[in-house]
């Protein structure tokens, strides 16, 4: 076919330089906002007479038309038309003749694709945000079913200190209300309509941007043109947004995945959830959970993409940028498609209260707990540290823990201590004496759960 573009060349593009040079494999997605950007614009020429309106209306009409008919799979989009807008025009102009070669009056396909990618990424962005409160809610309500089920807190994956379920759930419930609000943060500066750059150095036409911006819901207009065609921070910093999600996936993951090994058994993933072994019958693989921490992978690769892809790019558009969409859109694709699995996953798990109470006595869990009950007694801390210590190597030696040493044995490391110490060193003491604001203490989970939910319930998604 003729290129739209070709009146400058006298050669046929070769046929390799088609297919290497085309996005429409990938940017095709992009078509309900390509026509809606172009309807906006088309609008705009016939309200600004710099088209017949007319032909702004006949435009405006075919262009619902064509939306209908993709809708409908009733088009089938040309490789040699090279990306969505070159395929959506030649559509238009082979249906309504020269009335459609006028829709290109005054802008660029580096400001339209500037449009394009931004109302793409702010429509997934909302979806992804709907999902994050899903997760939320997920985290929430399993927090609420497990405010007394204890468990051993980690550090250096070494058993560190009590705290309960709940209190593991709500740690991730935190992480994912910090990515709900970066990806608002993100909208709001994708938000920001380019159409009107043209292709580097805006338009001799006196185009209405600020009546484009409104039709297609924008909040402002970009301000330079050379920027308004050559940003994508935004698709970087949602690429890195949604990196961050992944990772917190990831994170819980892997410890679902350690949890529900025979070593730990404090979780169970359900069947619907799980996968066997083709050669050992006993297996039950939580592969959900491994295939979140693989894909994350993938998603941390596609920011880097992006990153290398921009870093020495001379302003203004250069080719170069076709590369933005396949990493974004991969990454949107592997986020949509990991957190609606792992809602799933986590609120079907069993959780195994005895055994998590049973890792929590192990380890020496309560040290710390000891340690401040010699405080409590007058003993500066370092010297009741000393203590504890010592405490502890001779439990290592004789195989106890710290609440079955007898009072004899209590008593030959400091003479301070009384029997009030039992009931200081129990999980539940553990747990509920740290009832400062972020604790584990029931109390303070309690109250920090129904704050979650007040916060999820005040979300108003149609809104967002």
């Amino acid at each position: 076919m003729d290129k739209l573009w070709g009146g400058r060349f006298r050669k046929a593009t070769d046929k390799r330089v088609d297919d290497f040079n085309s996005s429409i494999r990938f940017d095709k997605r992009m078509y309900r906002q390509d026509i809606k950007g172009s309807i906006a614009h088309a609008n705009m020429l016939g309200k600004q007479g710099i088209i017949p309106k007319e032909d702004a209306d006949a435009i405006v009409s075919e262009l619902k038309n064509i939306l209908n008919d993709i809708e409908n799979g009733d088009v089938k989009f040309m490789i040699d038309a090279e990306d969505i807008h070159m395929n959506i025009e030649k559509i238009l102009t082979d249906r309504i003749g020269d009335a459609g070669k006028r829709l290109h009056t005054g802008r660029s396909r580096n400001d339209q694709v500037a449009l394009d990618i931004r109302m793409y990424l702010m429509d997934e962005t909302a979806d992804i945000e709907e999902m994050l409160v899903e997760t939320m809610s997920t985290l929430v309500e399993l927090a609420k079913r497990n405010v007394d089920t204890i468990m051993p807190g980690y550090t250096h994956l070494q058993k560190a200190q009590p705290v309960t379920f709940a209190h593991h759930c709500m740690a991730y419930y935190e992480m994912f209300k910090r990515d709900y609000a970066r990806l608002k943060e993100c909208r709001k500066r994708t938000n920001v309509m380019p159409l009107g750059s043209g292709a580097l150095a805006g338009t001799t036409y006196m185009l209405d941007r600020e009546y484009v911006a409104d039709m297609l819901g924008f909040e402002g207009v970009t301000m330079n043109s050379l920027d308004g065609v050559s940003d994508r921070d935004f698709v970087i910093e949602l690429a890195s947004c949604l990196s961050i999600i992944m990772m917190h996936l990831s994170r819980f993951s892997e410890e679902l995945i350690l949890w529900s090994s025979n070593e730990f058994s404090f979780v169970e993933m359900d069947d619907a959830y799980s996968t066997g072994s083709s050669i050992m019958p006993q297996k039950k693989n939580p592969d959900v959970a491994e295939l979140i921490r693989g894909k994350t992978g993938r998603v941390y690769g596609n920011l880097m993409s992006l990153l290398t892809m921009m870093k020495g790019i001379p302003l203004a558009y250069n080719k170069d940028m076709q590369e933005d969409k396949e990493p974004i859109f991969d990454s949107i694709d592997t986020v949509k498609l990991c957190l609606p699995v792992f809602c799933d996953m986590i609120r079907t798990m069993k959780v195994n209260v005895d055994n998590m109470r049973k890792g929590a006595k192990g380890g020496f869990t309560n040290a710390t707990d000891a340690a401040d009950y010699l405080v409590k007694k007058g003993l500066p801390f370092r010297d009741a540290h000393a203590v504890i210590g010592n405490m502890v190597f001779y439990c290592i030696e004789n195989n106890k823990a710290i609440e079955d040493l007898s009072m004899e044995e209590m008593k030959s490391f400091s003479d301070i201590i009384e029997d009030d110490i039992y009931e200081a060193v129990s999980l539940e003491t553990c747990v509920n004496d740290r009832n400062v604001i972020g604790g584990p203490a029931k109390k303070v989970t309690e109250k920090a759960i129904k704050k979650a939910e007040k916060f999820i319930n005040s979300i108003d998604i149609a809104e967002d």
